[in-house]
């Protein structure tokens, strides 16, 4: 796998031209079929997929970040490497996400691993072969914790996890978010937050309120008032302190990549001292001094390092050889 040799080596632009930068995906090439997969009672969410022209050697679920959606560049540019590699690729959206939000009575948390849990054994039973799972940001979090929860029986459902730019703990995040050189993301993730939950509440009055909407400053604020209380976590630290990836490093029993910049201006590489990269030989940290928040820009031909990365390691690993990094 190659080193990462930054396009920029500034972090937030990084992030923002990461963001914004346009990505493949070959539709013509590899057509997109949407299912919607029924989870829970009153419950359903969209799964944008694609087969690769020849039989596919494997299967890879992505999941999108915090008011993403399946359309979301690195999904698209990720979904177009993994199926150019003969990968199927199937890029769900999370609750409300992508449009849906007439399609479920619930909100989403970044814990909420039920619904990739329920699409990964539905692609399980029809392919015959453990699913590879890949995340960004907020999905990222969610698949890596889903991994742990799993623990030995996830060897089972999974043949590999890579996750890009995890927020291990939920809580040094939002505390990074508050810093005033987070300003402009936490502003958008709040404009988009504050409007889908007016969408909601549009939908279904009786069950998506406003009240404690007004006067939220802060992605740490809407948890704390929002998503807490509707999931019964109580509060923001009952939120973070219980659905966090970082809980659950020690009990993943499936090989798992996670790909991080230490200059990630959300994510403070400090979360990533865990001591689970010690002592459980299933994770594997690959670190960039330079990369920003699900950026990862690079010179050369090959724009999207991410990619690379992704489409090389699940090689590896779908050949059963050993996946170590060397950092």
């Amino acid at each position: 796998m190659s080193p990462f040799r930054p396009l920029f080596r500034n972090a937030h632009l990084q992030t923002v031209a990461g963001a914004f930068w346009q990505r493949p995906l070959d539709e013509r090439a590899f057509p997109v079929t949407a299912a919607y997969y029924h989870t829970e009672p009153e419950v359903r969410v969209l799964v944008h997929s694609q087969q690769p022209p020849s039989p596919p050697r494997g299967t890879l679920l992505l999941v999108h970040g915090l008011e993403g959606s399946s359309d979301a560049g690195y999904m698209r540019s990720a979904a177009h490497a993994a199926l150019a590699s003969g990968l199927a690729v199937h890029r769900l959206n999370i609750r409300s996400c992508g449009g849906t939000e007439a399609l479920c009575n619930t909100l989403y948390h970044a814990g909420l691993t039920s619904d990739i849990r329920f699409v990964a054994e539905r692609l399980r039973a029809q392919t015959g072969q453990p699913i590879f799972l890949g995340g960004f940001s907020l999905g990222a979090n969610m698949v890596v914790k889903l991994a742990g929860e799993l623990g030995a029986a996830g060897r089972d459902l999974l043949a590999g996890v890579i996750a890009a730019s995890t927020p291990l703990d939920l809580g040094a995040c939002a505390a990074a978010l508050n810093r005033p050189r987070c300003w402009l993301y936490q502003q958008r993730f709040l404009r988009n937050m504050a409007a889908r939950l007016r969408r909601r509440h549009a939908l279904m009055p009786h069950i998506f309120s406003l009240d404690g909407l007004d006067g939220v400053r802060s992605v740490y604020e809407f948890d704390d008032r929002i998503t807490a209380p509707f999931f019964g976590f109580g509060n923001a630290e009952g939120y973070y302190g219980t659905q966090s990836a970082g809980l659950f490093l020690d009990s993943i029993a499936v090989p798992t990549l996670l790909i991080h910049a230490k200059d990630d201006p959300m994510i403070p590489f400090d979360v990533y001292r865990h001591p689970a990269f010690a002592r459980n030989p299933n994770l594997h940290l690959l670190a960039a001094d330079h990369g920003g928040h699900v950026g990862f820009l690079a010179r050369g031909p090959r724009r999207f390092w991410v990619d690379e990365i992704l489409c090389h390691w699940l090689a590896r690993i779908g050949n059963n050889s050993r996946a170590g990094i060397v950092l």
